[in-house]
């Protein structure tokens, strides 16, 4: 059973749909700040989609449960100029396949992401984001969309480090998984921005691979090799020698299949 709950900052349900497979909600009412989604599931798996604007997306739930609280002031620059707006508002959630969960797929798109703490995966986090602003947050890099050349607002939200040079980004899968391959999209907003050279990805299981990194917005694929793992962490990027201090990553995407 999937359930999904609209509920205020009060806890004054607002509206609920249940199903055996796939759950449909709609609310006829303005969001207000604090106002949030909670999904129930017996499964662990599910494809959701938390507004009409915002891509569906893979989301694993450990405790079968989902909150979702709906951004809100400046959290929203990093989404479409119109979501979250108007008088009525959808929300989908299905249960995946076993052929789905058995898949190779990217692992890390999650466009549901949201910062700060999650009871839902992946999640991506990290040590330093651009002023604070919601449209360089980390959890930019999973949420599916690769528009690369420009930068700030929907469609170019990007994690930006503030020219930090000890910066890291960690996705976190939740459980673990067997991984072979990432890319990276870099944000080239050229000249405005700057681009790393290389890094490092490190891996739960103890491991980390070193890449290479050209002057592009394409895709870049880094093969890792077979691991099994939980987590992983961008860390000791190089910048290039450009004038600009603002390297920034658009996407960040991991393939593999769950175990």
């Amino acid at each position: 059973m999937i359930t999904i709950r609209m509920m205020t900052s009060e806890n004054v349900l607002l509206a609920q749909a249940a199903h055996e497979t796939e759950a449909l909600a709609r609310v006829d009412r303005a969001y207000q700040p604090g106002d949030r989604i909670e999904i129930l599931s017996d499964e662990k798996h599910l494809i959701v989609q938390m507004d009409a604007t915002i891509l569906p997306g893979e989301v694993y739930l450990p405790d079968g449960k989902m909150t979702w609280t709906v951004p809100s002031g400046e959290h929203r620059l990093a989404y479409c100029p119109v979501a979250f707006e108007g008088g009525r508002h959808i929300v989908t959630a299905r249960a995946m396949t076993a052929q789905e969960i058995a898949a190779r797929r990217n692992l890390a798109c999650n466009p549901s992401d949201l910062r700060g703490d999650t009871d839902f995966y992946p999640h991506c986090t990290a040590n330093v984001e651009t002023r604070g602003e919601s449209c360089f947050a980390a959890r930019n890099v999973i949420d599916g969309m690769r528009h690369s050349d420009y930068h700030g607002e929907w469609p170019f939200q990007s994690w930006g480090i503030g020219a930090r040079e000890d910066a890291w980004c960690l996705l976190d899968f939740g459980r673990e998984v067997e991984v072979d391959e990432m890319a990276l999209t870099l944000r080239a907003d050229f000249p405005h921005d700057a681009y790393w050279v290389s890094g490092h990805v490190v891996l739960s299981d103890g491991s980390e691979v070193a890449y290479d990194l050209e002057k592009t917005g394409e895709r870049q694929y880094i093969p890792l090799g077979q691991h099994t793992v939980r987590w992983m962490r961008l860390e000791r990027m190089q910048k290039s020698d450009d004038p600009s201090a603002f390297p920034a990553l658009i996407e960040w995407e991991v393939f593999g299949h769950d175990r």
